[in-house]
């Protein structure tokens, strides 16, 4: 085992701020990219049902 205790594992050698603040930075950009791909998603399927209401009442319309 590299460390000799826990609270050496979380010291990081000294590098510790540096270490967890790259952590931390990296899991809340990935958090950050699934929820915009979500809110992405869900946009555009409203997008494609409005369309198709448009579309089907502009048919129902003209005939």
């Amino acid at each position: 085992m590299a460390f000799a205790s826990f609270s050496e594992f979380l010291a990081m050698g000294g590098h510790a701020p540096y270490v967890w603040s790259a952590w931390g930075v990296t899991a809340l950009l990935l958090v950050a990219t699934v929820w915009h791909a979500r809110v992405e998603q869900r946009q555009l399927l409203n997008g494609i049902k409005r369309r198709a209401r448009r579309a089907n009442s502009w048919r129902g319309n003209a005939q």
